[in-house]
C-alpha cells in the first residue's frame, strides 16, 4: 500500500483518498487527449486533463478539460501510446476553487462516473475499471484516486444522464466531463512490476505483462498457464489460455501443449496435424488411411469403418466383404436364385446363372418356366411330338402328359407298339400277318401281307370258302367237295364223288356208323376247343358269321345216320360250307364251327346237297 493513501472499499472498487506518494510515473501526462462535445470557442480542450496543471480549478483558470452543456453523454479519453501496466488512476474535478460539498453546484455533475482500461476507443471494447453508484453530492471526494490493476493504451472516463433513465437523488440533469487534471500511474516500460518498475515479468507473461504489484501475468503465452504462467497445458488442453482441447490423437496421448498437433498421429477416424478433422468421405481408422469397402452403401463409420447403412447390392457382412451366398443375392441378400444349373448358386449381384438353367427353367436368371412344347435344360429340348397333346409334356423330364398319339407308348411316347398292339395307348391286337410280323403300329396294318388263311388289310378277316394260303389267294382244289378246303394248309375237308344208287345198307353200316360217331364225337369236341381259341384271339367270329348268312345260296351239306327203325336217315350235323361242320344254337338260330373233319370212304355215299 503506498504511504500517504487513505483506502476506501466500496462497491465497484478500492479507491483512496488524499494526497499521493508513489514511485511510479504519471504515464499518461502531456500524452493524446479526445472528449466528446467539446466546448466550442473556449481553452477547455482535452488535453488540459494531461497538461500537469491542476492548481486553478476553476473554468476560468484554463487548466480544466470542460464539455459543452445540455449533453446527455459526456466522454474523454487518454492514449498512453503503447501497453502499458497501470497500478492506480487520480482524477482532480473542477470545483471553481469553493468549498467542496452538497452546496457546491458541480458534485451532482461528477456523480455516477466510469472509468474502463480499453486496447481500443471504445469502452465496450475494455474493462470497467471503475463506476459510481454509491456516492451522493455530501459524500464525493473532489480529487478520487482508483486502484486499476490492468494493461491498457487507452483510459476512458464516461458519464450520462440518458432520456428515460432514472438516476439517483441529487444527480446532475445533463452530463459533463469537468477534469482538472487526470493522472494514471503505472510503469512506464513494458513488461516489469514492482514499486520502481525493476523486476521483470515472467517470460510466459502474454506480451510480458504481467500484475505491476506482485508480478502474476495477467495472461499467459500459447501452451501455458498458472499465475506466472510456468505449467504447460495439460488434460487434452492446449493453445492461448489452455482454452482449446485437443484432438483425436492416437490412443488418447495429450496433444502439442502450444500448437496441438499429437506427437504419434491420430486415433481411428481423426485426421490433421491437430487431429481434429474428420476422416473425409471413404476413409476411416488412424489417420484416416484405412479405405471403407467399396462394397459399404454410404460410406462406413470413420472409427471402426462398419458400413453403417448397409451394403450395395450383392453382399454382406459387417464390412460388406462377404458375397451373398446360399442361392441369395441382391439388396440384403434378400432375394433368392433362380433355378441354375445343379441348383449352384447365381450371381451374387443380379442373379444371372453361371452355367445356365436346370431342368425346366430357362432366361438368364433361371426362373421362366419352359413354355409348352418344350423342357429340360434351358428348356431347350422339344416335347415328343407323339405325346397326346405335342405341346403339352412334363417341363422337367419331358413326360408326356395327356398319353400318346396312337401307335406310341412308353413315358415320353419315344417307342413304337410292339408286341403283337397296335393303336391308341397299344391296346388293340395285331391281326394274323405275315410269318407272325408285327403289324403297322399305328393302323393295324400288315406291312408285308397276311399269313395263311387271312386276309384284309389287318388279316384279320379268315379267307372266304373255296380259298385259302397267304392272304387267301389260292383257291381250294376242285377236287375238294363244293371246293372246300382248309384255308391254312390248303387240304380238302371233303372230296367230291358220285351220288351212289338208292341201297339200304342200314344194317351193313350201322354197327360202322356207331363207332365212327364216337370217334367223330372226339374229334370234334377237340376241335371245338380249338377253335373256340382261335376265334376268341382274332375277334373274327362276328365278321365271319356274317359272311356265312349272307351267301345264302351256298349248298348245305348234311350227314345222315340210318339208325332209326323205318330205315329212315337222321340228321346228324350241318357242315359249314367253308372249312369245318357246325352245331345249330337252339337260342340264336346259328351254327357253332365244328372244325375240320374227314369221312372214311364208306360214308362219302351218305352226304348230300340240298
Amino acid at each position: 500500500m503506498n504511504e500517504g493513501l487513505v483506502p476506501v472499499y466500496f462497491l465497484g472498487g478500492l479507491i483512496f483518498i488524499g494526497n499521493v506518494s508513489s514511485a511510479y510515473e504519471n504515464i499518461a501526462l502531456e500524452k493524446h487527449a479526445w472528449q466528446l462535445h467539446p466546448y466550442t470557442g473556449q481553452a477547455w480542450g482535452a488535453d488540459k486533463a494531461v497538461d500537469g496543471r491542476y492548481s486553478d480549478r476553476s473554468a476560468g483558470g484554463g487548466q480544466c478539460a470542460i464539455n459543452a452543456n445540455y449533453k446527455i453523454n459526456a466522454e474523454w479519453w487518454v492514449y498512453l501510446g503503447q501497453l502499458l501496466s497501470i497500478h492506480h488512476i487520480t482524477i482532480y474535478y473542477r470545483t471553481d476553487n469553493v468549498v467542496w460539498d452538497e452546496t457546491n453546484g458541480y458534485t451532482s455533475r461528477f456523480l455516477g462516473f466510469s472509468v474502463y482500461i480499453s486496447n481500443t476507443t471504445k469502452k465496450e471494447e475494455g474493462r470497467l475499471c471503475f463506476k459510481d453508484t454509491n456516492y451522493t453530492k455530501s459524500t464525493i471526494p473532489d480529487m478520487i484516486t482508483i486502484e486499476c490493476l490492468f494493461h491498457g493504451r487507452y483510459v476512458i472516463y464516461y458519464n450520462e444522464r440518458l432520456s428515460g433513465s432514472t438516476y439517483p437523488n441529487g444527480y446532475s440533469m445533463f452530463a459533463h466531463n469537468e477534469l482538472c487534471e487526470f493522472q494514471v500511474y503505472g510503469c512506464p516500460v513494458s513488461g516489469f512490476y514492482g514499486k520502481n518498475c525493476s523486476l521483470p515479468c515472467p517470460q510466459n507473461c502474454q506480451e510480458r505483462h504481467c500484475n505491476i504489484v506482485d508480478g502474476t501475468c495477467l495472461g499467459c503465452i500459447t501452451g501455458y498457464k498458472g499465475s506466472r504462467c510456468e505449467e504447460q497445458c495439460d488434460n487434452n488442453k492446449y493453445g492461448l489460455g489452455c482454452n482449446l482441447t485437443c484432438g483425436n490423437c492416437s490412443n488418447g496421448e495429450q496433444c502439442n501443449h502450444v500448437s496441438g498437433s499429437c506427437p504419434n498421429g491420430c486415433d481411428a477416424g481423426a485426421q490433421g496435424d491437430t487431429c481434429n478433422e474428420g476422416c473425409p468421405f471413404g476413409r476411416h481408422g488412424k489417420n484416416c488411411v484405412e479405405v471403407c469397402n467399396p462394397n459399404c452403401k454410404g460410406g462406413c463409420n470413420r472409427f471402426t469403418g462398419v458400413c453403417e447403412y448397409g451394403c450395395y447390392p450383392g453382399w454382406k457382412g459387417t464390412f460388406c466383404e462377404i458375397e451373398c451366398d446360399g442361392r441369395a443375392f441382391g439388396q440384403d441378400c434378400g432375394q433368392s436364385c433362380g433355378s441354375c444349373l445343379n441348383l449352384e448358386q447365381c450371381h451374387h449381384i443380379n442373379g444371372t446363372c453361371f452355367f445356365g438353367c436346370d431342368r425346366g427353367y430357362q432366361g438368364e436368371k433361371c426362373i421362366e418356366e419352359c413354355p409348352d412344347g418344350r423342357y429340360g435344360y434351358n428348356c431347350l429340348e422339344m416335347c415328343n411330338i407323339n405325346c397326346g397333346d405335342p405341346i403339352r409334356c412334363d417341363r422337367k423330364t419331358g413326360q408326356c402328359q395327356n398319353g400318346c398319339q396312337t401307335g406310341w407308348k412308353d413315358t415320353k411316347c419315344e417307342k413304337e407298339c410292339d408286341l403283337g398292339k397296335f393303336g391308341l395307348n397299344c391296346a388293340q391286337s395285331c391281326g394274323v400277318c405275315y410269318e407272325k410280323e408285327q403289324c403297322h403300329h399305328i393302323n393295324g396294318t400288315c406291312l408285308n401281307g397276311c399269313d395263311k388263311g387271312y386276309q384284309g388289310i389287318n388279316c384279320t378277316q379268315e379267307c372266304r370258302l373255296g380259298f385259302h394260303g397267304y392272304g387267301c389267294n389260292e383257291t381250294c382244289s376242285t377236287d375238294c367237295f363244293n371246293k372246300t378246303c382248309d384255308a391254312t394248309t390248303g387240304e380238302c375237308l371233303l372230296i367230291q364223288t358220285p351220288d351212289p344208287p338208292e341201297i339200304n345198307i342200314a344194317p351193313i353200316i350201322g354197327g360202322g356208323v356207331a363207332a365212327t360217331i364216337v370217334s367223330l364225337t372226339v374229334v370234334i369236341f377237340v376241335i371245338v376247343v380249338r377253335r373256340k381259341k382261335e376265334s376268341k384271339r382274332r375277334n373274327s367270329q362276328e365278321k365271319i358269321d356274317t359272311q356265312l348268312s349272307s351267301e345264302h345260296a351256298t349248298p348245305n351239306i348234311y350227314i345222315y345216320d340210318n339208325i332209326d327203325e323205318n330205315g329212315e336217315y337222321q340228321e346228324l350235323r350241318k357242315v359249314g360250307r367253308r372249312t369245318g361242320m357246325c352245331d345249330k344254337f337252339e337260342d340264336k338260330g346259328g351254327y357253332e364251327e365244328l372244325g375240320q373233319i374227314k369221312l372214311p370212304p364208306r360214308y362219302k355215299s351218305h352226304v348230300h346237297k340240298y
